[in-house]
């Protein structure tokens, strides 16, 4: 089918879905049809944009929206603010988005101006929490439209916490002395801020649910004469399977938002028959290319078998699965064997791609080699460079009695389609994992119940992340927390001494 019988955003969130710019490759025509005429269709649709502010009973969860969009209305980007009117009338600016493919294209100034425009009208102060880094090129936006940093404002020392608010003044407050009530206000904020939060993240899984229903129905659309085909191509198997493990990446996250309770189910989009019986396929051309260095460890780049370097994909496609106790639990529920080819249902069941970690061994030592999309490896890179930082903030390496253990990423290669990121095998499992084993497994259980293993992980982590994010250029979300664990017989590792149980250990990778 030709791209321009899908729309504008469809084409792009296919694209996106891709991972990789495919459209000077001539072994993927039908994919290159999305390409045509995008950069002109996205300029004019920029142009043509509008801004509709919904009514106040549009809005969910009492916030006034302002969206962005397309001349024929397709959603471009928004504003959230929450309308606060005490101790003076204000709105609370809580979040802007502009969609990906339409940043730095003016629309975030163009919605900022309509909002301070609404605030003139309105007669009421602007005030948001600036947590744009001071290195990002938007980081003076809001200077641009009149905002000021709280502390230009109340010219007094600013309550911790604070720092990073600014205000707007509409022209009937700039010459009043509102200094203490700007500063109540703000600390009111700040009170409310976890329930605002709160109604926020309902906002957003419920936004992000529509653009997988639509990116869902575009792929249908796209693939619409070869669904249900008995030989279906490789390339509908790629793109289903990176839809799907982009949703189980989804409705993880959702799960750990403050305030989420699950209301907005992703049953909502229920999967059709044809979809879940095609098999799983991990790489979007029959001929990915030679592997390229980008970051690591020279040596073990060095070290690598030149079939992985000539043929990169389907080398590593080749290699065993990483055989966490998750998956040796579905394959012997199942009665599958090792080798079996899984299919889109069932990494719909098991809620994760059991493809995406291979053991590989270099020069006798074992490594798990993970996939990751291209556009992820800056996300690693950084990681890697905050886990060094680790060892600096944690000087004894110890909490309490558990030594602190740092697995950093070795190496990374990509090809066309994908990147690769070595890390050294460790006796160990994530802890969300360990979690769930420490619950479902019989025994693991009964020892749960006596030892109380699981509430010694989290009270281990929560020690560990504050020391972590004390320190200020230390982001925890980018570190992972590995359980030591016999992988083997499936089963935790700890320390009964005198009377004392603790975790030996805990990796940070």
């Amino acid at each position: 089918m030709g791209a321009q019988e899908i729309t504008l955003l469809d084409r792009l969130a296919i694209i996106d879905l891709i991972g990789t710019d495919i459209s000077s490759s001539g072994t993927l025509p039908p994919l290159s049809k999305l390409y045509e005429n995008l950069w002109d269709l996205i300029n004019r649709t920029v142009k043509g944009s509008r801004i509709d502010p919904l009514k106040p009973h549009e809005s969910l969860n009492g916030f006034r929206v302002f969206e962005l969009r397309s001349e024929i209305g397709e959603y471009l980007g928004h504003l959230n603010t929450i309308y606060l009117k005490k101790p003076l009338p204000c709105y609370y600016l809580v979040y802007v988005e502009v969609a990906p493919p339409f940043r730095r294209k003016g629309l975030g100034h163009k919605i900022l101006r309509y909002f301070r425009e609404f605030l003139i009208e309105r007669s009421a102060i602007g005030i948001l929490d600036n947590i744009i880094p001071p290195e990002d090129p938007t980081y003076g936006i809001y200077l641009k439209h009149a905002w000021e940093p709280i502390e230009s404002i109340i010219e007094e020392n600013v309550p911790e916490g604070c720092e990073n608010y600014m205000v707007y003044l509409p022209p009937k407050f700039q010459k009043r002395d509102i200094r203490g009530q700007i500063l109540k206000l703000i600390l009111h904020i700040r009170r409310k801020r976890p329930a605002i939060d709160m109604r926020d993240n309902e906002r957003m899984v419920q936004r992000t649910i529509e653009e997988f229903k639509n990116l869902y129905n575009a792929l249908l659309l796209y693939f619409k004469g070869e669904i249900g085909s008995k030989r279906p191509s490789p390339l509908i198997r790629f793109m289903f399977t990176r839809f799907v493990t982009r949703l189980l990446a989804f409705r993880r996250k959702i799960s750990e938002l403050i305030g989420y309770t699950g209301g907005d189910s992703l049953e909502q989009l229920p999967i059709d028959d044809h979809i879940k019986r095609l098999k799983i396929c991990s790489r979007v051309s029959p001929d990915p290319g030679n592997a390229t260095f980008i970051w690591g460890d020279r040596s073990l780049w060095h070290q690598l078998p030149e079939e992985l370097k000539r043929s990169p994909s389907p080398y590593m496609d080749s290699l065993s699965n990483y055989m966490r106790p998750m998956l040796k639990r579905f394959l012997k529920d199942k009665g599958y064997r090792k080798g079996h080819e899984f299919t889109i249902e069932d990494i719909l069941e098991l809620g994760f791609d059991p493809t995406r970690l291979k053991e590989i061994e270099i020069e006798g030592v074992r490594y798990i080699a993970e996939r990751l999309p291209i556009k992820r490896i800056n996300e690693v890179i950084s990681l890697a460079h905050l886990l060094e930082t680790v060892r600096d903030i944690i000087p004894s390496m110890r909490i309490n009695d558990t030594l602190i253990k740092i697995n950093p990423p070795q190496l990374i290669i990509r090809d066309r389609g994908n990147a690769y990121v070595f890390r050294r095998k460790i006796p160990a499992i994530h802890w969300d994992e360990a979690f769930e084993e420490l619950h479902k497994d019989q025994y693991l259980s009964s020892i749960n119940s006596q030892l109380g293993v699981g509430k010694k992980i989290i009270e281990l982590l929560r020690g560990l992340e504050s020391q972590i994010s004390s320190y200020k250029r230390a982001d925890c979300s980018l570190i992972t927390y590995f359980v030591p664990w016999d992988i083997k017989t499936n089963r935790v590792k700890i320390v009964i001494d005198f009377g004392k149980t603790y975790i030996p250990e805990i990796w940070l990778t």
